[in-house]
């Protein structure tokens, strides 16, 4: 499917406690980005009709949905992939997923080398490299430890940008980062490049790298005991 980038275009991220959303029209911009915790569900369909009014338009009009795929906050992206099909399916509108790591990695353009991280919670974080000058990705799309992450070959640590919220945990990846978070108008700049392909909404998919999305109540205590 083809997006019509002359038509409205509708972003959503829904990928950390932030609710945030950009819907642009020509010259017309109308956003909305806050933390909103878990309330997430139930504010984001008003908050895009409130969007809408302010461009003076509806879902019909949307020439293509750009949404956060991942990896994030497992309900935020559960919620976030379902209104944006919700909102395409009736009109056959292509949805765009963009992946976050992405999308914090843009927060440091022209840099030969990135290192995207964001808290997974868990006592991990989401990370992977990129050369955002030349637009490619480094390496794949990881979780774990901060401790673990290693360079990519050839690259020397004082070459590294770091950029994400998993710089503000105590447990922070060791190279020096700002914690610059990206908003839905970045998700939307990244889809208007054309890297990122559209779909067909019944095909759009969320990218997951954890497969444990929670610890077990014993999990939890022996975490606990151990940090204690």
């Amino acid at each position: 499917m083809q997006p019509d980038f002359t038509r409205p275009i509708l972003s959503i991220d829904t990928s950390t406690t932030f609710l945030s959303l950009a819907l642009f029209s020509g010259s017309l911009k109308a956003e909305f980005h806050a933390e909103v915790g878990h309330q997430q569900s139930q504010q984001i369909l008003p908050q895009i009709l409130n969007l809408m009014n302010k461009i003076g338009c509806n879902s019909m009009d949307l020439g293509a949905i750009v949404y956060a795929k991942g990896a994030g906050a497992f309900t935020g992206l559960r919620i976030g992939v379902g209104v944006a099909q919700g909102l395409a399916t009736p009109f056959d509108t292509p949805l765009i997923g963009v992946p976050c790591l992405d999308a914090v990695a843009y927060q440091e353009p022209d840099c030969e080398c990135v290192l995207a991280a964001t808290d997974a919670r868990m006592g991990e974080v989401f990370y992977a490299w990129f050369d955002t000058k030349n637009h490619i990705k480094l390496s794949n799309y990881c979780v774990g430890k901060a401790s673990e992450i290693r360079l990519p070959e050839h690259i020397l640590a004082t070459n590294v940008r770091g950029v994400g919220n998993a710089f503000a945990l105590a447990d922070a990846p060791a190279f020096s980062g700002s914690l610059k978070m990206p908003t839905a108008a970045d998700y939307w700049a990244l889809a208007q490049t054309g890297r990122y392909p559209a779909t067909a909404p019944e095909a759009a998919e969320l990218l997951y790298v954890r497969n444990k999305i929670a610890l077990t109540a014993a999990e939890q205590a022996a975490r606990k005991n151990q940090a204690a």
